[in-house]
């Protein structure tokens, strides 16, 4: 083991990972319809899954956000019960594992958590058609231990514009203003992640609360629409929140853009959604990849981004988000969730202090969701539940 690797292990030990992003729980939807027996994650699940139990402790994870996350065709009403079922599993996998995992819904259970050698396990939902545009939806996700919602997925949704379709409200609508504030008012973080950059700029411009980049990075360093642009960066440190740096070689790796759009169609030419990534739809994923190289990002790649990101928001405003399980491909040393000490070696050797360290992989992130939380506190004793309707704000 080289010093640095040694040091960032013992540095771990200490300040461990939050990471912004895990769809674990789409993974053990579409691989075995959330039997839990077939997917033991207290077992090594390598050639299953990029997460399980034993490579979070390898990894030094102190703190996952389980993305919630169902597809964004699905609408209506059926996106709802599906966001329910993905709840549920990361209920049970809590129940399941209670020696390992700890639902978390505060700053404080993050803490006591982690004092306690649990994992802390909080809830993230990803993309606004989860919700159906109804705020009361909204405040149900909430009290079922959802901490924060991406406002888009992959497409839009009524109320906001997503970073990959084509602009239709260019930002937020006024019905989209007031999810963000509905949001604050519950203490739910607006994950900006997936959006697009005038719905970034539009929800700092109305949150009142710190905001939180679940899974993204910097457009400055790979010019994708997933990224953050400067100008948001630069927004971050009057707003409080934190940037967390994803580890999809797609939006860090500028080689790797335009062989994913390829990669991409050829899965659809299969007759497979893009993002799937069972074994039918990896073993496409693989036969492509053999006749097509695949450029290969690494721990120092997801390192420039947090370079770029640290000079520009600060290092009190960035993270980790590392959307395991969420891809088909992954860095060559960040292969699955036991890879995070590889990152922090990296950026020990780029000299980043400890101090610094501390901030990016646990103290930032903390922060920012107690930061949601006493603007609750302050927001709840000015106002109510909202009662507004789509149809009444935007017409």
């Amino acid at each position: 083991m080289s010093a640095s690797l040694e040091a960032a292990r013992a540095l771990l030990a200490e300040h461990p990972v939050v990471d912004g992003h895990n769809d674990l729980p789409w993974a053990l939807r579409e691989q075995v319809r959330y039997d839990l027996d077939r997917r033991d994650i207290a077992a090594d699940q390598t050639g299953h899954l990029h997460t399980d139990i034993p490579r979070l402790r390898a990894g030094g994870v102190g703190a996952q956000f389980w993305s919630v996350y169902v597809q964004s065709d699905y609408a209506g009403d059926q996106a709802v019960s599906a966001t329910l079922e993905q709840i549920d599993v990361v209920r049970r996998l809590a129940a399941r594992y209670p020696g390992d995992l700890r639902l978390a819904y505060t700053a404080d259970d993050m803490e006591a958590a982690r004092a306690d050698g649990r994992i802390a396990s909080l809830m993230g939902a990803e993309g606004g058609h989860s919700i159906n545009n109804s705020l009361a939806t909204l405040r149900a996700l909430y009290e079922l231990g959802v901490r924060y919602m991406t406002l888009t997925h992959n497409d839009n949704i009524d109320w906001a514009d997503s970073a990959t379709d084509e602009p239709r409200a260019h930002g937020l609508t006024a019905f989209g203003r007031e999810v963000v504030r509905e949001m604050n008012r519950l203490g739910m973080l607006v994950d900006l992640s997936h959006v697009s950059a005038d719905t970034m700029r539009d929800a700092l411009d109305t949150s009142v609360a710190p905001v939180v980049f679940s899974h993204s990075s910097a457009r400055a360093v790979c010019d994708h629409s997933r990224n953050i642009p400067d100008d948001v960066l630069e927004r971050l440190p009057a707003n409080g929140g934190v940037a967390m740096a994803t580890f999809v070689p797609k939006f860090i790796l500028p080689e790797a853009v335009d062989w994913t759009l390829r990669a991409d169609e050829n899965m659809r030419a299969h007759g497979f959604h893009h993002l799937d990534t069972t074994a039918e739809g990896m073993a496409v994923h693989r036969a492509f990849e053999a006749g097509n190289p695949r450029p290969l990002a690494t721990a120092a790649t997801v390192a420039d981004h947090l370079d770029h990101m640290r000079e520009v928001a600060g290092v009190d405003h960035i993270g980790i988000g590392g959307d395991f399980d969420g891809t088909a491909f992954t860095p060559a040393d960040l292969a699955d969730v036991s890879g995070y000490p590889n990152l922090v070696a990296e950026l020990l050797d780029r000299k980043w202090s400890t101090a610094d360290l501390a901030k990016l992989t646990w103290q930032n992130a903390v922060r920012t969701l107690r930061g949601a939380e006493g603007v609750a506190r302050t927001v709840q004793a000015e106002r109510g539940p909202s009662v507004a309707t789509i149809d009444q704000l935007d017409g």
